[in-house]
């Protein structure tokens, strides 16, 4: 199987991986022959990217990343979570989540099991779930990913549970945030902005009313898009000011944000989320904690097709460990002309070659 954009498929092309809604339901199935009508269903469903079956790659697999049955009920637990906290309002103090407080530590104690236990590298994009709230799905994502940032750090169990939690309920002001808004196709206008940006405080305010949650959990929602360089919010505060567990979720929001479509974008890729976060680094993000995040997630997913710095093109079939950004790959064409017998290159011997560009047209 390869990487595809939805974009650029033709009717006729076998989908290689299934595709289910976030309560587990089969949307569209293994081995389908997609129609120009499922091909429409995924990009209204925002899917920018899916896996198909390919001639030259039918022996690519693809790790999951949580086991689906984990996955479904981490997101039902964050969205029934939310959703009574919504509909209870912020009138009054809900002890929805003194209740939930349990369930939620479990949910994140088994996916820091579950990361701990696979040596593997992180790659959500193979984890295709079809969400009607995009915020249910984030939460989940941004946990992974923190997580991930945290054992890479080597955080106490403690800690880890803390950040998972934390991670988890980080955006949960947006839930009071009226949806025309949060869900605008279009550009915010600047007091829209300023609504959505107050989500941060909400979050807060709502989080440290609540005795069963430890204090640093608000902070986490106060605080994750605040920057070091003092050009976040809601404060604009810098540096050791932010908490550590702001500063870790900030790091994972940004990367989940921007390879996660959205009703006014396409998603990129995971090597152009790490650039981006990469560009911010000492600035606006802690340099120690995206190199963790950069050992722990994988920049070039297996069946992605791309060109190497000698011309040379071909498929990720492989991952080094710790090594996101020098898979093994198999050439396919060199020299302009397709390559008679296959052969693999492994780039973290071959220290001569780079990635140069990503193929997915």
């Amino acid at each position: 199987m390869r990487i595809a954009s939805t974009k650029k498929i033709h009717a006729g092309t076998i989908l290689a991986q299934t595709i289910y809604n976030e309560n587990g339901v089969v949307l569209i199935k293994k081995g389908m022959r997609l129609t120009d009508k499922l091909l429409r269903r995924l990009l209204n469903n925002g899917i920018t990217y899916i896996y198909i079956e390919d001639g030259t790659t039918p022996d690519i697999e693809v790790d999951q990343t949580i086991p689906d049955k984990l996955r479904l009920e981490a997101t039902n637990m964050i969205k029934d979570t939310f959703i009574e906290l919504k509909n209870a309002g912020l009138g009054q103090r809900s002890y929805i989540l003194d209740k939930r407080s349990k369930e939620l530590t479990n949910v994140v104690e088994q996916i820091l099991s579950n990361i701990q236990e696979n040596e593997k590298s992180l790659s959500l994009l193979a984890d295709i779930f079809v969400s009607d709230n995009y915020v249910f799905q984030h939460s989940l994502n941004v946990t992974i990913y923190s997580l991930a940032i945290g054992v890479e750090l080597n955080y106490s169990t403690k800690q880890l549970t803390e950040i998972g939690v934390g991670a988890m309920l980080h955006d949960i002001g947006k839930m009071f945030i009226d949806p025309a808004i949060l869900q605008k196709p279009d550009k915010l206008s600047d007091e829209e902005f300023e609504i959505i940006k107050g989500h941060t405080q909400v979050g807060y305010d709502y989080l440290r009313k609540h005795q069963y949650m430890p204090t640093v959990i608000s902070h986490c929602a106060y605080q994750h898009h605040e920057r070091l360089d003092g050009s976040g919010y809601p404060r604009g505060i810098q540096g050791e000011e932010i908490h550590t567990y702001a500063k870790v979720i900030g790091i994972a929001d940004v990367f989940d944000a921007v390879t996660s479509s959205r009703v006014y974008r396409d998603a990129m890729l995971p090597h152009e989320g790490l650039e981006i976060l990469y560009a911010g680094a000492v600035n606006l993000f802690d340099k120690e904690m995206i190199e963790a995040f950069k050992r722990s997630v994988v920049a070039y997913p297996n069946g992605l097709t791309i060109e190497l710095s000698d011309g040379r093109i071909g498929v990720v079939i492989r991952q080094n460990i710790n090594l996101c950004d020098r898979p093994v790959v198999r050439i396919l064409e060199e020299s302009g002309k397709p390559v008679a017998n296959p052969y693999e290159v492994n780039l973290e011997r071959t220290v001569n070659v780079t990635v140069k560009d990503v193929l997915v047209d």
